[in-house]
C-alpha cells in the first residue's frame, strides 16, 4: 500500500510503496499470533449482503487487499460499503443501480464471481467478466454457470463476460454439483434463497466458510439447512425478497492462517499461540502436524504449536473438507524439509501448485517435482537466506515461512500476493520475536494540485 511522506515546495505529495519483505532467518517464533478473520469467508459475506436491502454488518473482517477491491466492486454497483469500525463493515444495497461487475474486478480478484448467485437472486440479471485470480491451474466456473442454469437462468459467454439474467425468475429443483466446489456451492445457495419453491443440493462443500455464509443467509431470514445424515446435502426454502432483513454475522477466523502460523512456530523451534484459532475446523492438518512430531495442544483462546527440527517424515494428500486443505499443502512442505527420510505431498484438486518448489530449491531445500500433482521432499535440509519471488498467495506465505526458518537474510519480492490475504503480516511476526521489515521503493512525487 502506498503511504504519504512529506511534501514538497510544489504542492506533491511523496509516496512510498512497499516492494519487498527482508527477513534475517534463524529466530524462534514464540509468543502469541492472532488469527484474523477468514478472507475464504468474508469475500462471499460481503457478496451475500447484496441480497437484502436493509443495512448488514460484518465482523472480524480482515483488514487485507482482497476486501478492498469487494467493497470497491460493490460501491460500484451502487451498495453503500465501508468499514465502520476497526474491523466491522457495514454494506447497505438498498439501491443497486448498476448490473455490470467490470473486468478490472475480476482480474484482481476471482472471487468477484460469487456476486453472480446474489446479483441474479437479487436483480435477475448480472454481466461479471470471466474471473482472474492466482495461477494455480484451471479453476473453471463450469460449476457455477450449469447450477445456476438448472434454476431457471439463462447464461451465455460472448467476447470475455458471463450474460446472466432470470426473465421468469429462479425456480428450486434438485441438482447435484459436478465437484464439491465452495464458491459454486455459495453462488447457488445465494441464489436459491430468493427462488420459488425448494433447492437441494447434492455435492455441495462442507467447508466451514460455507456455513459460516449459511449462518448469514439465515440471520437475514433465509431457510438454509445443511443434511445432518450427509454434510455433502443443503436444502433451501426459497423466500420473498421482502422477507429478508439485516442482520450481522462475525467472520470465521482463518484456518489457512493458523495453519501458516503453526508451520511458523515449528520450523524456527519457536512456541506460539495461536489466538482465536478453531482446532475443530483444522482436524486432518493439526493430526499430520501431530504425525511428524509437531506438538499441538487445544487450549482456551486458541491452539498452541511447538516444535524443535528434525521432524519425521510424511505423506499428505490434499482433498476436499474435511481432508488436508490444498491451501496449506505449501506451507506444509516446509516442515517436511525439515524432516528425517522421504516425504511426498500429493496435489488432488488443483495444477501447479508446487510454483514455491523452485524458491524452496534456491534456498536448499531437496524437493522433486515429478508432475503437477506430485512431488518428493528429501530431508532434512538446511534451508539459508536467498532472493525469491512470490508468486501467488498461498507460496507467498510459505516463503516468508521459509525465510523466517534459514540461515541468513532473505529478501523476497511480489509481496502485493501476501497483502491479499494476510493480515499486517509483518507486525504480527514481529511481536513474536521475527526479524522481518518491509523495503520500500524512492519516493514517487504526487502532484496535490
Amino acid at each position: 500500500m502506498a503511504e504519504p511522506g512529506p511534501g514538497g515546495d510544489n504542492g506533491e505529495t511523496c509516496l512510498t510503496e512497499s516492494t519487498a519483505y527482508v527477513i534475517e532467518g534463524g529466530v524462534p517464533l514464540r509468543g502469541t499470533l492472532p488469527v484474523s478473520g477468514a478472507k475464504n469467508a468474508v469475500l462471499k459475506l460481503m457478496a451475500a449482503a447484496v441480497l437484502c436491502g436493509e443495512p448488514c454488518t460484518i465482523g472480524n473482517a480482515p483488514r487485507i487487499a482482497d476486501v478492498e477491491y469487494i467493497l470497491e466492486t460493490l460501491r460500484d454497483l451502487g451498495a453503500a460499503a465501508c468499514w465502520i469500525d476497526g474491523h466491522m463493515l457495514s454494506i447497505h444495497a438498498r439501491n443497486l443501480d448498476w448490473d455490470f461487475i467490470p473486468l478490472e474486478a475480476a482480474k484482481r480478484l476471482r472471487a468477484s464471481f460469487v456476486l453472480l448467485g446474489p446479483m441474479l437472486g437479487r436483480r435477475g440479471k448480472v454481466i461479471i467478466p470471466n474471473p482472474g485470480g492466482d495461477r494455480i491451474g484451471r479453476r473453471p466456473v463450469n460449476v457455477h454457470v450449469e447450477a445456476l442454469r438448472a434454476l431457471g437462468a439463462e447464461i451465455d459467454y460472448k467476447w470475455g463476460y458471463y450474460y446472466a439474467r432470470a426473465p421468469e425468475g429462479l425456480r428450486g429443483t434438485e441438482l447435484r454439483l459436478a465437484e464439491a466446489s465452495v464458491t459454486g456451492t455459495e453462488n447457488v445457495l445465494m441464489s436459491a434463497v430468493l427462488a420459488d419453491g425448494r433447492t437441494v443440493i447434492s455435492n455441495a462443500a462442507a467447508e466451514p466458510e460455507v456455513d459460516n455464509l449459511i449462518d448469514f443467509l439465515n440471520a437475514m431470514g433465509g431457510c438454509v439447512r445443511r443434511d445432518e445424515r450427509d454434510v455433502h446435502t443443503i436444502a433451501v426454502e426459497g423466500v420473498r425478497s421482502e422477507s429478508l432483513r439485516g442482520a450481522h454475522v462475525d467472520v470465521i477466523p482463518d484456518r489457512i492462517e493458523a495453519g501458516s502460523f503453526a508451520v511458523a512456530a515449528a520450523i524456527t523451534g519457536g512456541d506460539v499461540l495461536l489466538a482465536g484459532a478453531r482446532p475443530d475446523h483444522m482436524q486432518a492438518f493439526v493430526e499430520a502436524l501431530r504425525q511428524t512430531g509437531i506438538a499441538v495442544t487445544s487450549e482456551a483462546g486458541g491452539l498452541r504449536v511447538s516444535g524443535r527440527p528434525p521432524f519425521r517424515e510424511h505423506r499428505i494428500n490434499t482433498a476436499i473438507y474435511p481432508g488436508f486443505p490444498t491451501d496449506l499443502q505449501a506451507p506444509f512442505s516446509l516442515a517436511l524439509v525439515e524432516a528425517d527420510g522421504v516425504s511426498t505431498i500429493k496435489e488432488n484438486l488443483y495444477e501447479d501448485r508446487f510454483d514455491y518448489a523452485a524458491a524452496l530449491q534456491r534456498m536448499g531445500a531437496n524437493i522433486h517435482v515429478f508432475d503437477a500433482h506430485t512431488a518428493a521432499i528429501y530431508g532434512p535440509c538446511r534451508l539459508h537466506g536467498s532472493q525469491v519471488e512470490i508468486p501467488d498467495l498461498r507460496a507467498g506465505a510459505t516463503l516468508v515461512l521459509a525465510a523466517l526458518a534459514a540461515d541468513g537474510i532473505s529478501r523476497i519480492t511480489g509481496i502485493e500476493h501476501v497483502a491479499r490475504g494476510y493480515e499486517n503480516l509483518v507486525d504480527k511476526l514481529s511481536q513474536a520475536g521475527a526479524r522481518i521489515t518491509e523495503e520500500h521503493s524512492p519516493c514517487l512525487s504526487q502532484s496535490n494540485n
